[in-house]
């Protein structure tokens, strides 16, 4: 049966069918094989170039005949060597034609055609397989269904210098996940494919190295073997070197600069190294100068923003490296009305393609100034650099959102940024906008930029407070993401922080308390810090606190208890106890506490615990409730005094930890205090009200 094109196409297609084409097809069924031999090498030259002709030879089943005769061992070897050929061709058209060979299960035909010991007939199905498996419709997993394939592609790489290049080639565009890695290097690639890099053929040099650069992404295992590779007594990382040479094609210096910075970045070679500082770093500056192509200007940009994005120090030698962060507004105006480019075609493609360089910009910018103070601001002091922040988070493109508010986001890291450039180009609006119907990516990204500009200090809060915004946020806590929960909550946390009781109640009614106490069982343990840092900062000051106690306490005090019982980390559980402290400095609430043996028992437990921290949380409690300054405080040291806290608040005066014993000032000071608190509370320092907790996300 013929392999036939989508329904649409193939009316169409079907309707200009000639009878040249029909008399292609026929000729494959003559009986004399030199016949078909010929109407073969006549197909052949028939469809170069002509994709009309291509599809209709596919429409009239030419397909499943080349594919016959080509699987056929009585078929001579020139004519299997040329149905490839031909198969090949037919793959060059349009993707619709490589659907359809596909669909014909031409991968495994071909693969098959690989075991036969005719060196041109091999050529001639691995260049028809390269062909197949560089279209993005192709599914690469074909590739692995057999595991015998790869070994025997490795073992093909001796054979020429074609080989080489197409099986390299196929690897390269089939590499598409950590297991797809694995697969190649546990089958020998580096060993097979390192002698490659010397290779007289620039082909063979090229796709080599590009098949290097794809196993060495985020792959901590094959960067740790590169490392250590020699060629031809060369460290590999030298090789590389002398690819991002100047005088070297700029493909070759690119994908070089590549291999490199993925091997940096999975910890194989260091941030300071020269390769990286004097070499990769520069290079990749250069890929986004205006004199390159417009994909080199993107794929530098991008790569640089990856190179140097967890490390400080490269990105203050970037920033001042051939004033890059002034070449990047250069990605804004591309391609320009005086621009040099004279080829239609490429001018085409270039105005076609202009959101990737904007893309590209805002991705080094966010990297660029996602520590530094002073880049920061040369960032934004950058030419109309805020104006076009704000105009890419209304793009059309969704990957020049994500990337415009990835930048934003890094430059909302900066208290000055907030006060300044944020406020006075209102850029909380576009970013409110943004949430309000953005893919995931978008809205983390979007959202983690709200928390900060919900800090005390950023003179956006009070607009956005205004706009409505906590009910977004509430319902970002109900997403199946946990980023989304965790940034929901987070910003939530940063509006709660020194509040009033009117936005304090209103979190509480859109969050409404059974959301808020199915947050603190979240299985998610950021979620469930963010939240217990929005209860801490909800039960600050003390009328907030009795208020918050008097409607929800009770549940706030079982949801105390679990946490505490159950199995967190560390600074859960400190936080936890920070509430207490927080619940204990009320002027009602803290009976929530002192008639609540299990609660109080709990507290005596995490005053003697190993960690500092937790003791020195659990006897801001104590210390809070016993304040001598408020009623009833004679009575509750008395309970506490029956309970056993004397005796270990006698041990934490014998502390080695300077956290527990320097805290004196403040008690020793207490007056009307009891004689055996006075002693023993002369090495802690009562905490001054309540604690809360605001945080810039990072």
């Amino acid at each position: 049966m013929a392999c036939l094109l989508e329904a649409p196409l193939r009316i169409s297609v079907l309707s200009e069918v000639t009878a040249t084409s029909r008399h292609y097809v026929d000729r494959l069924f003559d009986p004399d094989p030199q016949k078909v031999l010929q109407g073969v090498i006549d197909m052949k030259n028939a469809v170069i170039g002509n994709n009309k002709q291509k599809a209709n030879l596919i429409v009239l089943g030419a397909v499943p005949r080349l594919l016959y005769l080509l699987q056929q061992g009585s078929s001579s070897s020139e004519l299997r060597a040329e149905c490839a050929v031909v198969l090949g061709s037919l793959a060059m058209g349009t993707e619709n034609n490589i659907k359809s060979l596909v669909d014909c299960h031409i991968i495994p035909a071909l693969l098959q055609g690989l075991l036969c010991p005719d060196l041109i007939f091999i050529e001639a199905c691995l260049r028809c397989l390269r062909t197949v498996f560089i279209s993005p419709v192709t599914p690469v997993q074909l590739l692995y269904t057999d595991p015998t394939v790869i070994p025997h592609l490795m073992s093909l790489l001796s054979r020429s210098q074609r080989t080489q290049e197409y099986i390299t080639q196929i690897f390269s565009h089939c590499c598409k996940t950590p297991e797809h890695q694995t697969v190649l290097f546990n089958h020998g690639a580096i060993q097979n494919i390192a002698p490659l890099l010397i290779s007289p053929s620039y082909k063979v040099r090229m796709q080599a190295l590009k098949c290097f650069s794809v196993l060495a992404y985020e792959n901590t295992q094959v960067s740790m073997t590169l490392v250590n590779v020699l060629v031809d007594e060369e460290l590999l990382s030298q090789v590389f070197v002398r690819m991002m040479q100047r005088d070297q094609p700029i493909d070759m210096q690119l994908t070089a600069a590549k291999c490199l910075t993925y091997m940096c970045r999975a910890g194989a070679i260091r941030t300071d190294d020269s390769c990286i500082v004097l070499k990769t770093l520069p290079c990749l500056v250069r890929m986004c100068s205006k004199e390159r192509l417009l994909e080199e200007r993107v794929e530098g940009a991008e790569t640089l923003a990856y190179l140097m994005e967890p490390d400080v120090e490269l990105q203050r030698i970037a920033s001042v490296t051939d004033h890059l962060v002034a070449m990047l507004a250069d990605y804004f105006k591309y391609p320009s009305s005086v621009s040099a480019i004279t080829d239609i075609k490429r001018l085409d493609h270039d105005l076609k393609h202009a959101h990737e360089l904007r893309q590209a910009a805002f991705k080094l910018y966010a990297s660029l100034g996602s520590n530094d103070e002073d880049i920061r601001k040369k960032i934004t002091e950058t030419e109309n650099m805020m104006d076009r922040i704000v105009s890419g988070l209304s793009e059309s493109s969704v990957k020049v959102r994500l990337a415009a508010v990835r930048c934003l986001h890094s430059l909302s890291r900066s208290v000055q940024q907030l006060r300044t450039s944020f406020h006075d180009h209102a850029v909380w609006k576009p970013l409110m906008k943004l949430l309000q119907n953005a893919p995931d990516e978008v809205l983390v990204m979007a959202s983690s930029t709200l928390c900060n500009l919900l800090l005390e200090f950023s003179p956006s809060k009070e607009p956005i407070l205004e706009s409505g915004v906590i009910e977004l946020l509430c319902s970002l806590t109900q997403s199946d993401s946990p980023a989304l929960r965790v940034n929901g909550i987070w910003a939530l946390m940063n509006m709660a922080f020194q509040a009033d009781q009117k936005v304090k109640g209103e979190i509480v009614r859109a969050l409404g308390t059974e959301q808020l106490f199915r947050l603190l069982s979240d299985p998610d343990s950021n979620v469930l810090m963010k939240t217990l840092g929005l209860l801490r900062n909800l039960l600050s000051t003390r009328p907030h606190i009795d208020q918050v106690m008097s409607s929800h306490g009770k549940q706030i005090m079982q949801a105390v208890t679990l946490i505490l019982e159950g199995e967190h980390s560390i600074e859960v559980k400190e936080q936890t106890l920070c509430i207490l402290a927080n619940i204990a400095d009320g002027n009602t609430a803290k009976e929530l506490i002192m008639t609540n043996d299990d609660i109080l028992q709990k507290i005596k437990y995490y005053m003697a615990h190993s960690n500092v921290k937790l003791q020195l949380a659990a006897t801001f409690c104590i210390s809070n409730l016993i304040w001598n300054e408020e009623d009833g405080s004679q009575e509750r040291q008395d309970k506490l005094r029956e309970l056993g806290f004397v005796d270990i608040l006698h041990k934490l005066t014998q502390a080695s930890d300077p956290n527990l014993c320097d805290r004196s000032d403040t008690a020793t000071h207490t007056s009307d205090l009891s004689p055996a608190f006075l002693q023993i509370l002369s090495s802690i320092d009562r905490q001054t009200g309540t604690n809360t907790c605001t945080l810039i996300v990072l």
